[in-house]
């Protein structure tokens, strides 16, 4: 039954009206004061970045707008969550906080633990409510697909009509920046619900036609893939109403292509949420490797081979396209994300944690669980994933045999004979360095290093743990024949072809 008292809607990741289920709940309880609060805490961490607060920034003023239509304020706190909530205490004497179940980095974990202690400490109810296929304080993954199948097949909620409370404290303005923070606009993709919903739709009319097949070229990837990374880690779109739409276009889809484009594109909806689950289950994976045998592998933090790779000056030429274009951008298709992944780790043999960090800060659309969990299968870390080792050299011959997307993006070989630009010991050009190590002899020293942890006697014993934990039992599929899409039991599915999860 509806009550008087005020119902607090913290906002977090979940940038949106429609289809959130902290926010229609808590609308059924009384008047309702959204909440978004800019952490300084959470913007000084290394994994956070410029790009991110931009996307952010733009979804906010979205979500005022919507707002405002319905004669409601966005109240935004410029301190940590704790204090924001003390004045809030002190103004209205009590009242409900409601946000969704959020799997964030370990600061975000941390923060949510201080907070649920304020709550306690102050008789405050605190109702967190899932928002995707994550599911808290889950036992083991055997039933997950099952969880995951009926929240997507769930009505999606419409945006509720909300009643503001009769008062509110002033808050200061959405700021330009985090305090402390010296950021400064990119040109990249744009956040809000609105640009997310014209995502979608040019997606699903025509872009990702060619999905399937278009998705591993940098050349072809950044019109052919879904583009929606972003608006799903910032919560400006649902998974749920994205799956929903998507099947819904399965369904009437008659030709050949789109239909496997269409299916490609679901069952990444299904591998986003799987990996985010793993984070959920194991929230040190972000530091720690998942399997612990491969804490002794001895990759030590070098400055230097880092600020190169992260700058796009490896004298490889396909990679510090790829990575040039990320800079710019704040995107580039998967494939290329675990080839510079595979280089750091691999070739380089940097600490997966200092390159991860790196891409963490690039990516738009860095959702940590997704992010530490491909971080660790592209650097060999799992111990249930086949070791793969991505020839930068092989990929660019492959994906970028004209040399235009290498032209485009190191623009001091734009004169460079092609087969120099796929053969870097024969490129001799003025301000381009020379490759930094041999990869046919780096390649085989990891692979060796690697082995010899496979090699232990308790390796399969502790891989096996792992997949227990974390491990995917079932296989996404669709069928245009049943609303409910069918899956396929396979002793471990975490393999490349299957495992983009969105982040493309």
């Amino acid at each position: 039954m509806p009550t008087t008292s005020l119902q607090l809607v913290w906002f977090k990741r979940d940038l949106r009206l429609d289809d959130n289920p902290a926010l229609h709940d808590a609308a059924q309880h009384g008047p309702v004061l959204p909440l978004f609060v800019v952490e300084p805490g959470f913007w000084s961490q290394p994994d956070a970045s410029a790009r991110h607060w931009q996307f952010c920034r733009d979804s906010l003023f979205d979500l005022q707008q919507a707002l405002a239509e319905q004669g409601m304020p966005l109240l935004i706190g410029n301190t940590d969550i704790e204090p924001t909530l003390d004045t809030l205490l002190a103004f209205y004497g009590t009242f409900t906080l409601w946000s969704h179940e959020e799997t964030g980095n370990d600061w975000t974990f941390q923060r949510d633990i201080r907070v649920s202690a304020w709550c306690r400490q102050h008789g405050i109810t605190w109702q967190e409510q899932p928002q995707n296929g994550v599911v808290r304080r889950l036992r083991n993954r055997d039933h997950w697909a099952s969880h995951w199948d009926r929240r997507m097949q769930a009505e999606t909620l419409p945006a509720p009509h909300l009643q503001a409370p009769a008062t509110w404290p002033t808050l200061p303005p959405l700021p330009e920046r985090p305090a402390g923070t010296d950021f400064l606009p990119l040109r990249q993709q744009p956040g809000g619900r609105q640009a997310g919903l014209r995502c979608l739709d040019s997606f699903l009319a025509q872009r990702g036609r060619d999905y399937r097949f278009a998705m591993s070229s940098p050349n072809t990837a950044y019109a052919a893939c879904s583009r929606l990374s972003p608006h799903l880690c910032w919560g400006t779109l649902s998974v749920r109403e994205v799956y929903q739409r998507a099947l819904a276009q399965l369904e009437h889809s008659t030709a050949t292509g789109w239909t496997r484009s269409l299916r490609s594109f679901i069952s990444r909806l299904y591998w986003h949420c799987h990996f985010m689950q793993k984070l959920e289950d194991q929230p040190a994976l972000e530091w720690q490797p998942i399997h612990p045998l491969f804490a002794e592998l001895d990759r030590h933090p070098d400055a230097e081979i880092l600020a190169r790779w992260s700058s796009g000056h490896t004298g490889w030429p396909f990679v510090d396209a790829c990575m040039r274009a990320l800079q710019a951008r704040g995107w580039i298709n998967f494939r290329m994300r675990a080839m510079l992944t595979s280089v750091a780790s691999y070739h380089l043999w940097l600490p997966w944690q200092d390159s991860g960090q790196v891409l963490a800060r690039y990516f738009i659309d860095y959702e940590p669980g997704i992010h530490w969990s491909q971080i660790q299968m592209q650097s060999g870390t799992t111990g249930i994933n086949a070791i793969r080792v991505y020839n930068p050299l092989k990929q660019g011959l492959d994906l970028d045999p004209d040399g235009r997307f290498i032209r485009r993006w190191v623009p001091e070989l734009a004169d460079a004979p092609l087969s120099a630009l796929h053969e870097p010991r024969i490129l001799k050009v003025d301000g381009y360095p020379a490759p930094m190590v041999d990869l046919n002899r780096a390649a085989r020293s990891a692979k060796d290093k690697v082995a010899a942890i496979h090699h232990h006697p308790r390796f399969h014993e502790l891989s096996r743990d792992v997949y227990r934990q974390l491990g995917s039992r079932k296989r996404a599929s669709t069928s245009r024949k049943k609303r409910r899409p069918s899956r396929t039991g396979t002793a471990n599915t975490d393999t490349h072809s299957t495992q983009l999860s969105l982040w493309d």
